[in-house]
């Protein structure tokens, strides 16, 4: 007679049903293919789910409050951890060649190494209740709506947004703590006290000196980004501090998924009320805590997590379930940038010929600092030709000193088989690092092509890549955007 499921087991079937998205989202960025991304997904899935009892365990015994991560986040750190062991043991071929360097760094030592020198928002959120930090985490990082979270957690919708701003000081709170108690140098030492002062208030300006520290001290720079709640530079602290690599990338695909509606709310729905009519195969997991099978991995969550999230009807492959290998981002570094987001429009003009020879192109430096000053836009926008085929959105997501997070999206009025999109710079700017396509850049000329699995595109549909680059001086908006040789509009 097969045992009967435990209480025990239906929490951790909602936890997956919860999760998985998130965690196979990562998994997908870590990993060269999507039956590698399931695999890893589903490993760290499992040893997340030990670690998470071992630690209850062991606060039961002792009486005390289990100090762990909430769920999302314990399990895209398990997903890094799993990662770690399939390099340790001979499967790194089935990683991300830039991730595979960055687990064979001293980046990746601080993660795991002795507790008061890891990334400060890891030590910050790791203190917090787990309810608190399940908050911060869902409302910040997943991008999730307040409401969402609310209903998720059991909160009252009318008080979520009261209880986050209060959680969102607790943060702060503890981050200080934590940032005094680090082992630092002189240097650091002296600027502690300021660098407190200073990003308590959003109208308080950085003096010169402690500036110039933060540009070269990633420690402060952390440090920063995580007092300083003001900005919008929280998201890409909490991404960059707690995940490690990827993290911005991370980020940005759960801000689509948001936004597409497919992350914590129609997802889950489908996935309980397809539960509940017999329609989609429940996870079984045993009472070890192992997941014996997930049966509803390749008809929902890969595609959930492979798609490009952009909104589009049709999005590519991945939502048709082919096989992929893809080339994402490798994360700048866990120093976290403010935000500084705005849209841009989009200029345009005809497009000129490419070089077919790609530019050498080096690792963009860790984005240190708070947010700098906006960029200056001094280019103006073209005559529009009417009768583009295309609309072009230009996104920049964050900034700090010498570097910035952007988004190009494109909507196309004809469906394609593949794409390739350029655009033109004028003050210098150097793409480093680009997710969700490929690129070469030839003096100001960008172009970037589809990667494997989000080639195709329905009419008027929308792709998007996002990429990270260098700036010095000015910061303006490109121009020249043309999809396939053809001119495109600004979309605003």
């Amino acid at each position: 007679m097969p045992d009967l499921p435990t209480p025990q087991d239906a929490a951790e079937a909602a936890l997956f049903s919860e999760c998985w998205d998130a965690v196979l989202s990562y998994a997908d960025l870590c990993t060269s293919g999507s039956a590698a991304a399931t695999q890893l997904a589903t490993e760290a899935f499992t040893h997340g789910i030990r670690e998470a009892r071992a630690a209850d365990s062991g606060a039961k015994s002792t009486g005390r409050r289990a100090l762990r991560l909430p769920r999302i986040p314990l399990l895209l750190t398990s997903v890094r951890t799993t990662a770690a062991g399939w390099e340790a043991h001979g499967q790194g071929h089935r990683l991300d060649p830039d991730l595979r360097l960055w687990l064979n760094s001293e980046k990746a030592d601080r993660y795991t190494g002795p507790p008061l020198h890891r990334p400060l928002a890891l030590r910050g959120l790791r203190d917090m209740q787990e309810p608190d930090a399940a908050l911060l985490w869902l409302a910040e990082v997943e991008a999730l709506p307040l409401p969402a979270v609310a209903r998720r957690l059991g909160l009252d919708p009318a008080a979520a947004a009261e209880e986050l701003a209060q959680v969102r000081a607790l943060f702060r709170d503890r981050c200080h703590r934590n940032h005094l108690d680090t082992p630092m140098d002189a240097d650091c030492r002296s600027y502690a006290r300021l660098l407190d002062a200073v990003t308590r208030s959003p109208g308080a300006e950085t003096p010169e000196d402690l500036s110039r520290h933060l540009a070269r001290c990633v420690e402060c720079a952390e440090a920063a980004a995580c007092l300083r709640l003001h900005g919008g530079g929280l998201p890409a602290a909490l991404a960059g501090g707690v995940i490690g690599w990827g993290g911005l990338a991370y980020l940005e695909r759960r801000r689509r998924a948001a936004e597409a509606g497919l992350s914590g709310g129609r997802t889950d729905a489908t996935v309980d009320t397809g539960i509940a009519e017999g329609k989609v195969a429940g996870p079984r997991i045993g009472r070890t805590g192992l997941l014996v099978a997930a049966v509803i991995v390749s008809a929902l969550a890969l595609t959930v997590s492979l798609m490009p999230f952009d909104g589009a009807e049709d999005g590519g492959v991945s939502a048709r379930g082919d096989s992929v290998d893809r080339k994402p981002v490798a994360d700048p570094g866990v120093s976290s940038p403010s935000a500084t987001t705005r849209p841009a429009g989009s200029l345009v003009s005809p497009e000129p010929s490419d070089s077919t020879t790609d530019s050498e192109t080096k690792p963009d430096p860790e984005p240190q600092g708070t947010s700098s000053s906006p960029a200056r836009a001094t280019h103006k926008s073209a005559t529009p030709t009417k009768s583009a085929s295309c609309k072009v959105t230009y996104e920049i997501v964050n900034q700090w000193p010498d570097g910035f997070q952007a988004t190009v999206s494109v909507t196309s009025v004809e469906a394609l088989d593949t794409w390739s999109v350029g655009w033109t710079f004028h003050d210098g700017q150097r793409v480093t690092q680009m997710w969700d396509g490929t690129f070469v850049q030839h003096d100001s000329r960008v172009t970037a092509t589809a990667a494997d699995y989000n080639k195709s595109v329905s009419a008027g549909g929308t792709f998007a890549v996002g990429f990270l680059a260098s700036w010095d001086g000015d910061n303006s908006v490109p121009d020249n955007f043309a999809l396939n040789g053809e001119s495109c509009t600004s979309a605003g």
